[in-house]
């Protein structure tokens, strides 16, 4: 049995199930969440970063649909017992302006995701996020910090693949 790829959502994804300004993107995410995450075709995580994020949602009934869907579909949370080198590592990706410092929280789900061997960083933050160059300077980064394992940022439009 072939071993599933690892994904690792940042709150920004399950944020465009509910898009309503950005349709495409919408239903996109959303025939990902259905036909990908439902059927099991990748192991899913969130860690706690990600629920963080959600509860400082102003809206309440926002933030509610945001917890349901962590809670109707198969997703995971990653453990972040490494705390110490998850926070060293975010740390350099700040330090290195990969990451706005602004922003820490963007490197944290990045670093949580590289010291737990997870395989993609799915998201819509093209800004911050999924880009190549972001993708490639987080690379170097992880090499010169001696994580070697493939590791990729990408969009959840790249992970749809229906063979």
């Amino acid at each position: 049995m072939e071993e599933l790829f690892k994904i690792y959502l940042d709150t920004s994804v399950i944020n465009f199930l509910f898009a309503d300004d950005a349709p495409e993107k919408k239903e996109i995410t959303i025939d990902f969440f259905d036909n990908f995450i439902n059927k099991n075709r990748y192991q899913t995580y969130i860690s706690g970063l990600v629920i963080e994020e959600i509860q400082q949602t102003k809206n309440t009934d926002k933030r509610k649909l945001l917890m349901d869907v962590i809670e109707r579909y198969p997703i995971d949370f990653i453990t972040t017992e490494k705390t110490e080198e998850i926070e060293c590592l975010a740390n350099k990706y700040i330090e290195e302006k990969i990451i706005p410092e602004k922003k820490f929280m963007d490197a944290y789900h990045i670093a949580v995701c590289v010291v737990n061997g997870i395989d993609y960083l799915v998201s819509w933050n093209y800004k911050h996020l999924a880009n190549v160059l972001k993708e490639r300077q987080v690379k170097m980064t992880n090499i010169s910090n001696n994580y070697f394992k493939e590791f990729r940022i990408l969009t959840p439009i790249e992970l749809i693949n229906y063979e």
